[in-house]
């Protein structure tokens, strides 16, 4: 007897395995119907519908009993299309429906895996299979399908389908319809999903294109990708297909369990079949789309007055992941995990199937996870990337890769995956989705142990009003968080749905970022779908100014920068045609335009535009985003996340736009202010709808309706007849915002503007450099006074009560930037100490006058306060003006506290004794720089305190930080590790501290 008798081959030992999972699967008593019926009987009946207009009743009633019985419901329709298609199948087929089905909703079947395959590669295929010259208009059309094409093809830009059928249809293999079954579509596609070459994926579309018509190759191609768009949803085959078959693909994600265990229409769900299930993946719950006012969506969550809290949980910015945990003696450990994505994608290969798996990123560090008792278990969750050394989350997008490593070395300090749980929907072979959020989480903490930094549950807070969501929000936007959720702790957990009882708010709908991004158009990118043939999205650059060009660059060069495709209306696009039309030209890259635009990565040329506009020629964007974030892909190094189109700035050209240097001085202002600014949602890019006239509250130009300012103090006549343009918030001597300032400077007889131009000889005030007062800095013809002169006013005439009011002259420590030729009358106002003429000096200033007494008779009076002072201002101008700085300024300004291994006292004496080589070594450097370098931690100016973390204890470091906080009246230090000295002095600049954050 021949062996391949006795052993079944592969498909057979497929169907036992089928067959025993699936005990009453049917079995269909025919062939599968051919392959063009799907789009002859279902697919062009359902496209035609969705073209047709709706009839109005009316119209029917006018038509009268004679024009037919048929619907003219849409929804009727459909449902009668699909209906007579199913119907026929049953029929002549059978009630196994799941062959066509995973080629009708072929992104809903996680069976097959994915092709590896998208346009352009589908593209590349179609030119060697048809021997198309790729410099022919139609080899054009299919590599290049963004692009507006020729003839018919330019109808189809951005439809990758309909540009292959227009390709297709003047090169046919055959013009009638094919002899391919369903069935053997089936198996051709399995076979090209597991094929691992191209050549391999070239050979079997060859034998679709030999044996189909165009049409049905043009629907092959639409499933391969996964984007039918048949004018149906699933959810219409599914309520055509079975009553509960919706259900039972939420709680299981799996099309062939709806179509084999629902094939008889009569036969419902039993109770305990509609709950999720251990090792099955089900659709999770999702979070509404904020509203326009946190009012309305606190309502949405059905408060009582005995009942009133809400849920506020931080949104992260990683993977919806859920934890599957059960019993399996087979595996070491007893325990087998499995991992699915929102999408159902398994991930459980690089999480770990037990707790014994080498390969396991995370469940190797769960053995003591869960307390005792508990067997099975299914969790809701976000997997992120979390950074031991900073001590906190990495943005989106290196999850794998730090998964990847995590195998490699389990114990590393590098970034690792952290699940953090928000929800637990099974336990112990019960079903808790019926329950409370409540509940559930009451269950979540008595079931799990969490283990630090790897796996953890997330908190929550308990709120009852809109002012802690915008606390909260202000909160973890500072963070680099992706927002908040606001949760409803008295609801169910609901599969697969959107509901307000989960409402999310991100930072991208508020006006926190900075001021304005004005941003130059430099390159465009076709869009797709119904902005095919269009650019849809623009690379935008910054202006490379003095400081970052090269000697001899050209002015007119930019960096790319960001990509902005949201927020256009169809009028923002006719517009910006209207700006540029006849201005592109097509990117080369073999000629890229570096004379204009520099990419990211060299010859690599990341974010490479479709289309490039020189920027004098271009028009300049304002956008708004929601924060920055590091980026290779830019050439600035940061990019923009959630950019927004806002409007066109007619006012602008790429002279005036926003500049490299512009931007970096912006996003420093910006990471000060987000702690002391408030939220507001921005609607302005939002649908217009129509409404009651109300009389509005008259608002007055700078300041924002949603504070009103009230101010206690003293008010006399000392800004009589004075001008003021208050541009920034004060933070020394003490913090006060713009408003305040405003309010203080009206109260005490000034006027205060909105420009500096509204009227002559107007007082600039400023506390740090934003935009606006590093574009009158430029200039360089007005003086820009510190807030302190104005409180300083105020609190002298408050001492003098009785005296007549006067005005203190400035002094060096009042200038934010001084006049060349103004320099000199200001520094005669105090004496070579700096102790002021005309001024009560406060014990601060005094300690610091004193200080400076002893520096001056240790150095001999080398340098008069002048001469100092001159060459301070020399220097600063020569660095404003683009040249590097000398060595020796660059801690300038700084006071330093070198924290030794052995300075527990937080005292360290002049000799500054340490066996730590490194911090000796950092602590000449930071001599050399221009640092002050402090004795006592306790000394109110120390702005930085270094220390080495690999000899510090991590109970070191925490009793360091405890120390810090306990710090009265102060801003706190930066608390840095010692490479945070020796980088900026290996790069020649001052770093940015929070990449040396010393980990908690």
């Amino acid at each position: 007897m021949d062996s391949d008798e006795i052993m079944p081959g592969p498909a057979s030992n497929l169907d036992e395995d089928l067959d025993e999972k699936y005990p009453n699967r049917p079995h269909n008593h025919a062939p599968t119907l051919p392959f063009h019926e799907l789009y002859l009987k279902l697919f062009d009946n359902l496209s035609q519908i969705k073209k047709k207009p709706a009839v109005s009743a009316p119209a029917r009633r006018k038509a009268g009993p004679n024009a037919g019985h048929a619907s003219s419901n849409p929804f009727e329709l459909r449902h009668d299309v699909i209906s007579r298609f199913i119907s026929r199948w049953r029929k002549e087929v059978g009630d196994d429906i799941y062959p066509a089905f995973r080629l009708i909703l072929p992104d809903k079947d996680r069976d097959r895996p994915m092709y590896g395959m998208k346009e352009k590669v589908i593209g590349k295929m179609l030119v060697k299979i048809m021997k198309i010259n790729k410099e022919s208009e139609d080899g054009y059309n299919l590599l290049n399908w963004k692009l507006p094409g020729q003839s018919a093809a330019t109808r189809m830009a951005g439809d990758f389908a309909g540009r292959c059928h227009d390709v297709l249809s003047k090169r046919p293999m055959r013009t009638e319809p094919g002899d391919m079954s369903i069935e053997e579509v089936n198996d051709k596609l399995d076979k090209l999903s597991a094929a691992s070459k191209e050549e391999e994926q070239t050979h079997i579309m060859a034998e679709f294109y030999r044996r189909m018509n165009p049409d049905e190759l043009t629907w092959l191609i639409r499933m391969i990708l996964r984007q039918m768009k048949v004018g149906a949803t699933e959810r219409t085959f599914f309520n055509v297909w079975h009553p509960d078959a919706e259900s039972l693909y939420s709680i299981s994600s799996s099309l062939r369990r709806v179509c084999w265990e629902l094939h008889d229409p009569n036969i419902r769900l039993e109770a305990e079949d509609r709950g999720i299930g251990l090792m099955q993946c089900f659709q999770p719950q999702l979070a509404q789309f904020q509203m326009h006012s946190f009012d309305k969506m606190i309502l949405r969550m059905r408060p009582t007055e005995d009942d009133p809290v809400f849920w506020i949980e931080e949104k992260m910015d990683g993977e919806r992941l859920q934890l599957h945990m059960a019993p399996d003696e087979s595996i070491q450990g007893g325990r087998r995990f499995a991992f699915w994505s929102r999408k159902a994608k398994e991930y459980t290969y690089l999480y770990g199937k037990g707790i014994y798996d080498e390969n396991g990123a995370l469940t190797r560090h769960l053995k003591d996870a869960f307390v005792d008792g508990v067997q099975s278990v299914i969790l809701d969750g976000e997997m992120i990337t979390w950074d031991p050394e900073q001590d906190a989350m990495v943005p989106f997008g290196t999850l794998k890769t730090a998964a990847l490593a995590e195998q490699r070395n389990p114990f590393s300090n590098g970034p690792r995956p952290l699940f953090r749980i928000f929800d637990i929907l099974h336990l112990n072979g019960r079903d808790l989705t019926k329950y409370t959020l409540r509940d559930r989480r009451n269950a979540l903490q008595k079931t799990i142990r969490p283990i630090h930094r790897r796996f953890e549950i997330l908190p929550y807070e308990e709120a009852t009003t809109a002012a802690e969501i915008e606390t909260c929000l202000r909160r973890v936007v500072a963070q680099a968080s992706e927002g908040l959720v606001l949760k409803n702790p008295r609801a169910q957990y609901r599969l697969n749905e959107r509901h307000d009882d989960w409402m999310k708010v991100k930072p991208e709908y508020m006006t926190e970022f900075g001021e304005s991004l004005d941003v130059v158009v430099i390159g465009g990118y076709y869009g797709q779908g119904h902005r095919g043939g269009n650019l849809a999205s623009f690379l935008c650059g910054l202006r490379v100014d003095d400081n970052h060009s090269s000697q001899g660059g050209n002015p007119e060069k930019f960096w790319s920068f960001c990509k902005v495709g949201g927020g256009f209306t169809a009028a923002d696009y006719q517009e910006v045609r209207h700006h540029t039309d006849g201005k592109w030209q097509k990117w080369d890259p073999k000629k890229p335009p570096t004379h204009f635009i520099e990419l990211a990565g060299g010859d690599a040329q990341y974010e490479k535009p479709d289309m490039w506009i020189k920027p004098s020629e271009s028009i300049v964007l304002c956008v708004k985003a929601s924060s920055i974030s590091v980026s290779d892909e830019f050439r600035m190094g940061l990019t923009l996340r959630f950019p927004r189109f806002k409007k066109v700035r007619k006012d602008k050209n790429w002279k005036t736009s926003l500049s490299v240097q512009e931007f970096l001085d912006l996003k420093s202002n910006v990471e000060k202010e987000q702690r002391e600014k408030e939220f507001q949602v921005d609607n302005s890019r939002k649908q217009k709808r129509v409404k009651r006239a109300v009389k509005k509250p008259l608002n007055i130009a700078g300041y924002d309706d949603r504070e009103i300012v009230q101010y206690a103090g003293p008010s006399g006549h000392i800004f009589d007849e004075l001008n003021f343009f208050i541009m920034t918030d004060a933070s020394a001597p003490e913090k006060r915002s713009k408003g305040e300032l405003e309010q203080l400077v009206k109260a005490n007889g000034g006027k205060v503007f909105q420009t500096n131009t509204a009227a002559s000889d107007t007082i600039c005030i400023a506390d740090r450099r934003t935009v606006k007062v590093a574009s009158l800095q430029k200039h360089g013809d007005i003086n820009l006074i510190k807030p302190a002169w104005v409180l300083d006013c105020v609190k002298q005439n408050e001492k003098d009560a009785g005296i007549s009011d006067y005005l203190l002259p400035f002094e060096p420590r009042h200038m934010f930037f001084t006049m060349e030729d103004r320099d000199d009358e200001i520094k005669v106002n105090v004496d070579r100490f700096s102790d002021s003429y005309a001024r009560d000096t406060n014990v601060d200033e005094l300690k610091e006058i004193l200080n400076n007494m002893a520096k001056d008779e240790q150095t001999n009076h080398t340098l008069d306060s002048r001469t100092s002072q001159r060459i301070e201002n020399l220097i600063q101008n020569k660095i404003n003006a683009g040249y590097t700085a000398p060595c020796g300024w660059l801690f300038r300004r700084f006071t330093f506290f070198f924290f030794a291994n052995d300075a527990s006292t937080e005292e360290n004496d002049s000799s500054f004794n340490t066996d730590d080589m490194r911090l000796q070594l950092a602590r000449n450097t930071a001599r050399f720089g221009g640092a002050n370098i402090a004795t006592s931690l306790k000394s109110s100016d120390v702005t930085h305190v270094i220390i080495n973390p690999e000899i510090l204890s991590s109970e070191d470091v925490a009793s360091l930080r405890e120390s810090l906080a306990a710090r009265p009246g102060t801003k706190l230090p930066y608390l840095v590790s010692v490479a945070w000295v020796e980088e900026s002095w290996t790069n020649g600049t001052l770093l940015d501290e929070e990449r040396f954050n010393v980990p908690r």
